[in-house]
Formats: structure tokens, C-alpha cells, sequence
């Protein structure tokens, strides 16, 4: 390549280079004119609209044109005033877009919050074309607020139909669902909302009761169980989180949710209460007595008449001054049957007693069949032990009374640390069944003490 060629290369370059950057100067000189022609040209409209309408402050195309402009602005409250005023002459004036201007005026309603205006404009609105995204969303926004549920769904299907990836939409259709428990439909768009969306606290909570109302319980807890530390959904999900695990038996874990709940600064009083009442009765149930005891005692102090609470503050001290009817209450499984083998051996004076049978159902109830030998009588005994505090019916004594075949038992003894009813009473009549009530169990664990 000659020297000559070289220099006029670069010259070339140079030359492009030059160009390039006037091009680019010219075009920053020129933005800023444009931005100011724009600012000018809304100036001179809004400046015409307003001598205008003091002229005539009902120039339809006035307030058309500020109405419009400032809905695109999204200045709410100004295009609300001015949508209300066209509102105002639509009837005598056929020329306007009726329609347009109460749905308009209806949306910026909306925003304003001002819902019963809202909603009257948009359901004119649609009386006259019930087509349209803004309109349906809008509608089923307040129809959801209005508790008409039905309602929402049609409406903000229509919506969802047209724009499925609208957030608003979405959450909203959600929610109406699990309003009137299409609960698979509702998870459906939660978990597409929650995947879009991770930190949406309320569409998470919303997917955990969903699951919790269509029996998934996994999945439920293990939504509650990350959501107990948020400020705004932690309580309830503490309280529903405790609650399932309560329903499992997993008593030191649901204490832990329930007493997690209890930690948060804002909770709603009835949320508050559920919570302590849960909480006692998960302390009950792992024998922390003194614990349920305080918690029930805080309760009837804010409520007095709260479920049955002072029936189980009467229980609490009972069972804080009987260690045997604790233990045959809310004992694990092996000292409760320690119990009742005890019972069992010391129920008849001066008899020889040989166990030749222990079960037990749930933690519910134990039966020990056992052979017993007096100086006037042998025979095959069965003892049911009702761990419960409350009415033992005729189904139970049935049940009994068919165990009693089962094992050619020649007698039962069915006890309980609460009462029978009048048609289980019944039942035993005429059957080798004999009844131990709870002022007659107290009396033996007493005596076995």
C-alpha cells in the first residue's frame, strides 16, 4: 500500500468521524425543542379548553378535550371532575361517547376509591357495551368488594380472557374463586401469580388456605410455616400452621407456631385469642399444666365467655391437684397404661390378677384383658379406659360389648373420667357391663395413688 493511499484513508476517517459527531449534536439541539413544543402544544390546549369553558363552562368539546388529556396523564382527581361534568349533560347531548365517559369517570372513581360512585358509572357503562378489559376489571374489582363473588368471577374471567398476564386480574379472580371454594381452579392462578410474583405475602396466604380447604395439609403448613415471621399474615398463618400440626399430634411443634403467632406486635384480638387457646391446649397435651393453666387464665380474663374456657380452667386445677387423673388424661401412651395395669391389679381386694392382654386405639382408649382369681370366683375380665372427659354414648358401649364376644370375656368394666349417657346406660341393662364414671374413677386412682 502506497503512502498515498494510507493518507487518503485516513482522511476518509476522519471526515466520517467529523460528520458523525455534528449529526449527534444536531440531534441533542434538536430533542430539547421538541420536548418544549410538546410542553407548549399541552399549554395551548389546556389554555383553549379553559377559555372555552369560561365562555361556557358546558362546551362539550372543552371538557372532552381536558377530560382526555388529563386521564392519560393519570392526573385521577382532575380527570374525575371533569368526566362528572360531562357525565352531567350526556343526556341532552347525543354527539358525546356515553358510553367512554361513565366508564372513564367510573375508573377514575376507582382509583379515588370512591367505590359507590365507581361502581354506579361503570354498571351504566356497561349497560350500554359490556365489552371491554378496563370495564370488566374495573367491575369485578368492586363487585369483589362488595362480597358479590359470582359476580367477580364472570366478570373478571372476561377480563382475565382478554389480558391473562394482567397482575391485577389475576389476583383478583384468584381470590373470588376461593371466595365461593373452587379452591383447584383458585390454586391454579395463585401459583402462576406467586411464580410471577414471590414476594406477594396475600396470594401466598390465600394458595396455603386453599390447599388447607381441599385437605393437602403438606403443603399447606409448609406455606404457613414460612409465611409465621411475616408482619401482616404471620399471625393467622402461625394459628393455622399450629393448628395442623396440633390435628397430627405434633404438640412441641404446633406450641412452637402457636407461640411464634403470639410474638408479633400488630395481631387482631380474635386472632390473639385463638392463638393463646391453641397454644393451652398444646401445653395441656405435653402435661406443661401451670402453662395452659396461666394462658386460660388470660383468655377469661378478655373474654369470660370464650368457648369453654372456664370448664377447662376448672379441669386445669383438677388435674393440678390429681397426678393419677393427669396421667390418665394427658399422660403419653406408656404411663397411661402403667395406670391402668395399675387400676387393673388393685381393682378387686385380695384377687390374684394376671394381664393376658393390653391394646390400645389412638391414645383413646386401652383395653387389658386379665384373668381374676378370688376365694369364691375365677373368671375373664375386660377393663376399657376412656381417656375423656366427656359423654361415653351407646356406640361406645356397643363397640365394647362386641370385644366382650370377641374374647368369650366373661365380664367389662368400662371407665371413664367422664360421664355416660342415658341410652349407653341403657345399653348395659341387661349385659355383664359395669360402668365406672369419673366420681367413681377418681375415687380408685385415689386409692392406687
Amino acid at each position: 500500500m502506497t503512502e498515498f493511499t494510507i493518507i487518503a484513508l485516513l482522511a476518509v476517517a476522519v471526515f466520517l468521524l467529523a460528520g458523525f459527531t455534528l449529526l449527534l449534536f444536531r440531534g441533542k439541539r434538536s430533542s430539547a425543542p421538541r420536548a418544549r413544543k410538546g410542553n407548549r402544544d399541552r399549554e395551548a390546549i389546556v389554555r383553549e379548553a379553559n377559555r372555552a369553558l369560561s365562555q361556557n363552562p358546558k362546551d362539550a368539546g372543552a371538557l372532552q378535550t381536558l377530560a382526555d388529556l388529563y386521564f392519560t396523564e393519570q392526573a385521577w382527581d382532575k380527570a374525575y371532575k371533569t368526566y362528572a361534568a360531562l357525565v352531567d349533560i350526556c343526556a341532552t347531548n347525543p354527539d358525546l361517547d356515553s358510553h367512554t365517559i361513565n366508564l372513564r369517570h367510573g375508573l377514575c372513581a376507582l382509583e379515588l376509591k370512591q367505590y359507590e360512585v365507581a361502581y354506579k358509572s361503570l354498571v351504566f357503562a356497561r349497560s350500554l357495551n359490556a365489552e371491554g378489559f378496563d370495564l370488566n376489571y374495573g367491575l369485578g374489582v368492586l363487585e369483589y368488594r362488595r362480597k358479590a363473588y359470582e359476580k367477580a368471577v364472570s366478570l373478571l374471567r372476561a377480563a382475565h380472557e382478554e389480558s391473562p398476564e394482567h397482575i391485577g386480574t389475576t389476583r383478583y379472580l384468584a381470590q373470588a374463586l376461593y371466595k365461593i371454594k373452587k379452591y383447584n381452579d383458585a390454586i391454579g392462578l395463585l401459583r402462576r401469580l406467586v411464580d410471577v410474583q414471590p414476594d406477594d405475602k396475600e396470594a401466598l396466604f390465600v394458595l396455603g388456605q386453599a390447599y388447607f380447604e381441599l385437605g393437602q395439609e403438606e403443603q399447606a403448613a409448609r406455606i404457613f410455616s414460612h409465611l409465621r415471621t411475616d408482619p401482616a399474615f404471620g399471625p393467622r398463618s402461625a394459628l393455622l400452621a399450629g393448628t395442623i400440626r396440633l390435628k397430627h399430634k405434633q404438640y412441641e411443634k404446633a406450641q412452637t407456631d402457636f407461640e411464634l403467632g403470639l410474638r408479633h406486635e400488630q395481631i387482631h384480638p380474635d386472632v390473639a385469642i385463638e392463638l393463646r387457646y391453641r397454644l393451652a391446649g398444646a401445653y395441656t397435651k405435653t402435661q406443661q399444666l401451670s402453662k395452659a393453666l396461666g394462658l386460660l387464665d388470660q383468655i377469661q380474663d378478655a373474654r369470660p365467655a370464650y368457648k369453654d374456657v372456664p370448664q377447662q380452667i376448672g379441669r386445669m386445677r383438677e388435674l393440678a391437684s390429681n397426678k393419677n387423673l393427669q396421667t390418665f388424661l394427658v399422660a403419653g401412651s406408656s404411663e397411661f397404661v402403667a395406670l391402668c395395669r395399675k387400676v387393673t391389679d388393685n381393682f378387686f381386694p385380695q384377687a390374684r390378677v394376671k394381664v393376658t392382654d393390653v391394646s390400645v386405639t389412638r391414645n383413646e382408649y386401652a383395653d387389658i384383658l386379665a384373668e381374676v382369681e378370688t376365694s369364691s370366683w375365677v373368671d375373664l375380665i375386660l377393663f376399657r379406659y376412656i381417656r375423656t372427659t366427656g359423654q361415653v354414648g351407646e356406640l361406645a358401649l356397643r363397640d365394647f360389648h362386641a370385644r366382650l364376644k370377641d374374647l368369650k370375656a366373661g365380664r367389662g368394666f368400662c371407665l371413664t373420667a367422664g360421664t355416660f349417657t342415658d341410652a349407653a346406660t341403657q345399653f348395659v341393662e341387661a349385659r355383664l357391663i359395669d360402668l365406672i364414671d369419673k366420681e367413681q374413677l377418681v375415687k380408685i386412682l385415689n386409692r392406687v395413688a
